[in-house]
């Protein structure tokens, strides 16, 4: 069952950000989103290692909530579900790029490691590339919330 709208009052307009992104994956699922395109509930868990099953289903509800997020579901057998952005979203992520910039910056500057999802289809490419053993290249992009290159 969904909690409460969150409707604030809020302090200023980064406190009423802040509390439609609290959690830890819904900035990674509107990036996710926004990079893939429309998602099946699979497909987002597969892109996003380490999130559990009850996690994800919690935040998509938020993030349906909040007008974030469009989850259309097909009447057939077996059901299928599908999650995708909604303009609302896309504005949301595209106003992460900054901090996505800044995190990337930072990621350098104390030398983290970067963390590189393998998916299907990239392995897929690699072994029609002929190299099968090769590690997966990260994901990057131009504008949104992971910017990195």
């Amino acid at each position: 069952m969904p909690g409460p709208a969150r409707r604030g009052p809020y302090f200023c307009g980064v406190d009423a950000a802040m509390d439609v992104l609290a959690g830890k994956w819904k900035s990674l699922i509107l990036w996710e989103l926004d990079q893939y395109g429309t998602r099946r509930f699979a497909e987002l868990r597969r892109g996003l290692p380490g999130v559990s099953e009850k996690m994800l289903v919690q935040h998509l509800r938020e993030m349906e909530e909040d007008g974030l997020v469009h989850r259309e579901v097909y009447r057939e057998v077996p059901p299928k579900v599908e999650y995708s952005l909604t303009e609302h979203g896309a504005s949301l992520n595209a106003a992460l790029a900054a901090l996505g910039e800044w995190g990337t910056e930072r990621m350098r500057r104390i030398g983290a490691e970067k963390i590189t999802v393998e998916t299907p289809r990239r392995r897929a490419a690699s072994a029609r590339r002929g190299r099968p053993d090769r590690p997966a290249q990260p994901r990057t992009r131009s504008r949104g919330v992971c910017t990195d290159r």
